[in-house]
């Protein structure tokens, strides 16, 4: 068992309750007797290295100290607690919209004033000093992103939203909520889009506004000397769950200005437990980010924020003018559900092998992460620069009411390489800034202005340069490449199917954008109200329920949705709402492993030290024996930081006697709070002398008297559905018939893990 644990532990890793005692199904194995030990362990893939996690606690501790606080509490303390939960969403509201508009405002300058200097070198006719112009800008941004990804905060790179998804699950991984991440995630999402790269910044706002969320929710800092009273009320993992879900909806309701698509997000994708309550600050949260974002944009309207201010909070004004759809439209709309969700799960697909690649590269340190980024960016800049050249030049329509060809970066014609009064459609799409280049396939009443050979060759080339680009240590969204795709294929459709459909190439496109994010993301609801919210096309909703729902069903008959395949690929054991089928033929004493490490009521101190040190688990069953007790019985729970705290007090006595009352005057229940990331007394900061060895310890006022328990023959299926819907870190496994030791085993979130059940009964065959 020792052996077991110094492997384990000089690996790194840390193992939560992962080692107990197993007990033998009596109707199934009477007389197989078995110690089951994990050779699993609980490790995660943080930016381009492995580490440990463990599971967040959002159990409420029951224990004596915290009753007496409960009961010590006045009424005003109570509402102070309420009005801090709103002033915190208000401040993540406040912080999320104001990085939101920063974000976008030093992208919108600085890519802009790249394209300006290019063009105007090719206005001069200087191509060559023109491209390397462009390249040159893409690369310094480029390596500025990724040197602050590579050196600074590893875990920023990438979206960021399978990190959040995994933390409102319940995994807490280093890292990922850290200020160094929002540091990173902030800066390097703004070189990373301004580099030209096809990634989008919506993702990394999800992240954002989650690591903002976190930083607000770390409950004071007496490094900084914020220690308010009020703030220690927040030191729980279960309101700092609250929070970061709050922060999740703001950052998407930052990114794409739509403040219930935000809500919607964090309901069906982000959070694993929702309530009422949190539906109401999540909303109020949201919509203080589309006060200040609508502030902010009035005031950039009067030309004050550079090349910034064009926009208002809807991105992609989309008219289709058109409530009534012939039948030929319906064709076209379940058309384009089948073809995104073809597309959708083959991105995923590509997405996964391109992502092991690249995993491979970034291990080998943080030189071979910024020329990864290197050469990818050189690969962009010379689609970017060199596509453009394949496309014809057309003439300037007639009777247009923006000036032919557009002067500047924005506007869908582009002069490029060609003469006066002509054209490059091409160089609208791919020489632009990500969101004019959605900006110009939305666009409607104007079939023609996009030949379709220029939409497959921009289709193709944004499909996998999209591919490609995921993955690089640079933070990057998939919404906007997926939109970026799909829209080019919507908008080819409408443009083919012109003459039999009433729907306009612009609608087409969105819902085209709607088909291939349903296809990859399998999200519906939320989708469908970020997209409304983006283009103010009401009249598009029948459609675009249809298109996503079509586009969901047909990618899921391929392979899971894309942040669904990043939690798994990263290594983070998420824990699904639904038992996999497996799991009913088996019970919960199949999985518990051993041997089992328990304490008394009152313990030596001895005996609580070498257990810390020997072991990495977490919670502990506290057993009461005589004389505190008649029998042996089940007293709780008691956790590992809480008996370190303990410790650390030296209420200590020589005879194994009850001082709870001692305790309970010498300790507060804040000083058994959870600590801030990185936080809390460590095994190593205790100084316990031989002689203190050998004394007692009180256990009872910190144990956690009613722990949730289940009968060692429930089936496994219902005990994780359990463990999962209530949010546990530990299930406490009790036996079924008297006489037997009080507890069989305890339940951790690594037990309900595939890899663990599987390796223990490899003749088991999961469903696909």
């Amino acid at each position: 068992m020792e052996e077991d644990h110094s492997r384990r532990e000089g690996n790194g890793f840390e193992i939560e309750d992962d080692d107990k005692e197993h007990s033998v199904s009596m109707l199934r194995e009477p007389f197989l007797v078995r110690n089951i030990k994990n050779n699993t362990s609980q490790i995660a893939i943080v930016g381009a290295n492995t580490c440990p996690i463990e599971s967040l606690d959002y159990e409420i501790a029951d224990n004596e100290l915290f009753k007496q606080d409960w009961r010590s509490r006045k009424k005003v303390e109570i509402y102070q607690y309420v009005v801090l939960k709103w002033t915190l969403a208000l401040l993540i509201g406040l912080g999320t919209g104001l990085v939101g508009f920063f974000n976008n405002l030093a992208v919108e300058n600085i890519a802009g004033f790249k394209l300006l200097l290019t063009n105007n070198l090719m206005l001069e006719n200087k191509y060559y000093q023109a491209f390397a112009t462009y390249a040159g800008c893409n690369v310094v941004l480029a390596i500025a992103a990724a040197a602050l990804c590579a050196y600074v905060a590893p875990a920023a790179a990438g979206s960021g939203i399978p990190e959040v998804k995994a933390y409102l699950n319940g995994v807490d991984a280093p890292s990922i909520l850290a200020p160094a991440t929002l540091f990173v995630k902030i800066f390097g999402s703004i070189f990373g889009v301004a580099a030209g790269f096809v990634v989008g910044k919506e993702g990394p706002m999800v992240h954002t506004g989650a690591c903002i969320a976190s930083l607000l929710g770390q409950g004071g800092s007496r490094k900084y000397h914020l220690t308010w009273k009020w703030l220690r009320y927040f030191k729980n993992d279960r309101d700092r769950r609250d929070l970061v879900t709050c922060g999740s909806a703001a950052g998407v309701a930052a990114a794409f200005r739509a403040p219930v698509g935000g809500v919607l997000f964090a309901l069906e994708e982000a959070a694993s437990w929702w309530r009422s309550a949190l539906l109401w600050r999540t909303f109020f949260t949201t919509a203080v980010v589309a006060v200040v974002l609508r502030g902010l944009i009035d005031f950039c309207r009067s030309g004050k924020c550079g090349l910034f201010g064009q926009g208002g909070l809807i991105m992609f004004d989309v008219n289709s003018r058109k409530a009534f759809y012939s039948t030929p439209d319906l064709l076209a709309v379940v058309f384009l559900g089948v073809i995104g969700g073809v597309f959708g799960s083959l991105y995923n697909y590509c997405v996964v092998k391109v992502l092991r690649t690249y995993s491979l590269i970034n291990e080998r340190g943080p030189s071979f992460k910024i020329l990864l980024v290197i050469v990818i960016s050189l690969l962009t800049s010379c689609c970017s620069y060199g596509l453009p050249w394949l496309s014809k030049c057309i003439p300037c329509p007639p009777h247009l009411a923006e000036k032919c060809p557009t002067e500047g970066r924005s506007g869908n014609f582009k002069n490029f390489q060609c003469p006066p009064n002509h054209y490059n459609d091409l160089a609208s799409l791919v020489f632009n800034t990500n969101d004019d280049a959605i900006r110009n396939l939305f666009t409607s009443g104007s079939e023609k202005e996009f030949h379709l050979s220029t939409l497959m060759v921009f289709f193709f080339a944004i499909y996998c340069l999209g591919i490609v680009t995921y993955g690089i240590a640079v933070p990057s969204g998939l919404f906007i490449p997926v939109i970026l795709a799909g829209a080019s294929y919507g908008r080819l459709t409408g443009t083919m199917l012109g003459p039999l459909s009433n729907l306009d190439a612009g609608p087409c496109a969105l819902l085209g954008a709607a088909s291939f994010l349903g296809g990859t993301m399998r999200m519906t609801v939320s989708l469908c109200v970020i997209l409304l919210e983006l283009t103010n096309d009401l009249l598009m909703l029948p459609l675009m329920m249809l298109v996503l729902l079509i586009s969901k069903t047909v990618a899921d008959c391929f392979n899971k949705g894309i942040y669904d395949q990043m939690v798994r690929m990263k290594g983070f054991p998420y824990m699904e709402a639904h038992a996999e089928p497996y799991m009913r033929h088996l019970v919960a004493s199949d999985v518990v492993s051993g041997p089992l490490v328990s304490f008394s009521g009152i313990e030596k101190v001895g005996n609580l030290m070498h257990a810390l040190k020997v072991t990495g688990h977490n919670g502990f069953p506290v057993i009461g024996e005589p004389p505190c007790s008649d029998a042996p019985e089940l007293c709780g729970l008691v956790l590992r930081s809480h008996l370190l705290v303990l410790l650390r007090g030296k209420k200590f006595t020589k005879q194994r006697v009850k001082t709870g009352s001692g305790i309970m005057k010498s300790f507060k229940a804040h000083d058994f709070a959870k600590a801030g990331s990185g936080k809390g007394v460590k095994l190593e900061d205790l100084e316990i002398t031989e002689e203190e060895m050998e004394m007692y310890v009180d256990l009872h006022p910190i144990t956690n008297t009613s722990p949730y328990t289940v009968v060692e023959t429930m089936s496994l299926a219902k005990a994780a559905v359990l463990f999962r819907e209530l949010g546990l870190r530990h299930l406490c496994v009790v036996p079924k018939t008297p006489g037997r030791p009080p507890i069989v085993g305890i339940l951790t979130r690594h037990d309900f893990t595939p890899d663990h059940i599987l390796g223990l009964y490899p003749h088991i065959k999961p469903h696909k």
